[in-house]
This record gives structure tokens, C-alpha cells and sequence, in this order.
């Protein structure tokens, strides 16, 4: 079956345990950088492989072992990740409108081109043009998240909570940033072999949860929007804040407990 082992508090192996398993470790004296992979032992079988970090000066290791159903589910998000929007398509334009739909329930909208998406925080009148940094996937998330936590999703949006800035980042925009930002985290433009202890964290709780990056995508909204309100933040310092959002995220999956998406304690936040 498939396990998550912690060894000091940073260390995880995710693989295939037997009762009578152990945990295999490598030592290294260097590496090229954090996080890399070290050299592949003769004896690692297919799908098996180690992932290297940087502890205090000490390279520590893990061996990894990616089941069918992992890899299965890595694909798919994958494929989403390589969607690009494209409004000559029938879905893409629908699902455009549902999202309308869920953000402004009961308000008409007058055209996939219009003034009115200036209100969500889009740049211009047509929001097609803000998908290109992250591809349609971005609109999915939008979409997940007014639909599955529209208590938050509508505070967000309105900047409801705290003391908002009088130049605040646009709602949307800002979507579509966070879903790249999270894409370049998990890195999941990889191959298949994880390469980074956070990768293989996610890919774990994947393979509990087909929606494991929507459900990352809305923590990470709330962070997001957390830290804004705590360092009183204008529009031009937003990267800073994505910055620190990604930081806190990172130290939220690595913790102990957190096995699943909502074992992270910021997903306490979402309503």
C-alpha cells in the first residue's frame, strides 16, 4: 500500500510499504543543488527513484516509488496544464459563462466581450487574453473555487474582509497568477520522477483526491489574500506577496500531520 514517512520532521518517503519494509535512505557528500536528484543506484527498479535535499549541510534521501494510479492522475493534470484557452471553442465559451453564472448569479451578461468583466478584475473586455499565462486550467479553478466555496469566493471578490487597500490586486488577474505560481511549485511540467519533496507530497494526496491541485488552488487564494491584509499590500508589491504565499504553502504541506489538502491548517479559512 502506499505510506507517507516522515524522518525528522522534514524527511518523506511516499511508496509501496509491505508489513516487513523498511525505509531506504542515501547520504550523499554534495549534490548540484537542493532538491536534485542524485545518482540512480544500479538496483532501483522502474518508477523508483531517490530525491535529494539539503539538510543543515547533510544531503538526505528518498526513494520514491510512483503507483499506476499516481501517475495515471499526474497525466491527467498534466494535460489540463497544457490546455490552452481558446474561444472559438464551444466548452471554453461555456464554461466562460458558468463562471459568470457562479460569480454573479441572476445578472446577465451582454457578451463573452464586454465591460463586465472588467468588474471580476480582468484586464480588458475580453478575459480570454488574461488566460495566457496559465491556460484554460486557470478558468477551471476560478470556476472550482466560486463553486465549491462560494462564501469565500464572493468575499474575496468583493474584498470584504479587513482593511483594503485603495489600489487592491484584480480578483481574476490574480487567480490566474496563483495557478501558475502553483504549477511552478509542484512542478509539474517535470517528468514523471519526482524531483522535489513537495512534488512528491502532492502527488500523494492526488492519488486520495483527483481534485488535490483545484482544492491547493483555493487555500492558496485565502493565503494569498491573508497576507495581503497582514502587510497592508498595494498592487505593486503583489509579487511579494505571492512570493510569501508559495513560502507558507511549502511549509504547510511539509508538516508532520498534513496528509490530505484539508489537513492544511489554512484550509480552515475556506467557507
Amino acid at each position: 500500500m502506499s505510506s507517507v514517512v516522515r524522518n525528522q520532521g522534514s524527511c518523506v518517503a511516499i511508496r509501496s510499504l509491505s508489513p516487513s519494509s523498511s525505509i531506504n535512505r542515501c547520504s550523499h557528500a554534495s549534490a548540484s543543488s537542493d532538491g536534485a536528484t542524485c545518482g540512480r543506484p544500479a538496483w532501483i527498479g522502474k518508477r523508483l527513484t531517490c530525491v535529494c535535499f539539503k539538510r543543515k549541510g547533510v544531503y538526505e534521501g528518498i526513494y520514491f516509488n510512483i503507483t499506476p494510479k499516481q501517475e495515471e492522475r499526474l497525466n491527467r493534470l498534466r494535460h489540463r496544464m497544457k490546455v490552452y484557452f481558446d474561444g472559438s471553442r464551444p466548452d471554453h465559451q461555456e464554461a466562460l459563462r458558468a463562471l459568470w453564472s457562479a460569480t454573479y448569479p441572476g445578472k446577465e451578461l451582454h457578451g463573452l466581450i464586454s465591460d463586465q468583466w472588467k468588474e471580476m478584475g480582468w484586464q480588458g473586455r475580453d478575459p480570454s487574453t488574461d488566460f495566457r499565462g496559465a491556460g484554460f486550467i486557470s478558468l477551471e479553478n476560478l470556476l472550482f473555487f466560486a463553486k465549491t466555496f462560494s462564501t469565500s469566493f464572493q468575499c474575496l471578490l468583493k474584498k470584504q474582509g479587513g482593511n483594503r487597500s485603495t489600489w487592491e490586486y484584480p480578483f481574476a488577474v490574480a487567480g490566474v497568477n496563483i495557478t501558475f505560481m502553483i504549477m511552478q511549485m509542484l512542478d509539474l511540467d517535470a517528468s514523471v520522477k519526482p524531483r522535489t519533496f513537495i512534488r512528491s507530497v502532492f502527488l500523494q494526496m492526488l492519488s486520495e483526491n483527483e481534485w488535490a491541485f483545484d482544492l491547493l488552488y483555493c487555500v492558496a487564494f485565502v493565503v494569498m489574500d491573508k497576507q495581503w491584509l497582514e502587510k497592508n499590500a498595494t498592487y505593486m508589491e503583489f509579487n511579494e506577496v505571492l512570493k510569501s504565499t508559495r513560502t507558507q504553502l511549502e511549509r504547510e504541506l511539509l508538516m508532520d500531520d498534513v496528509l490530505r489538502i484539508e489537513d492544511m491548517p489554512s484550509f480552515t479559512l475556506l467557507c
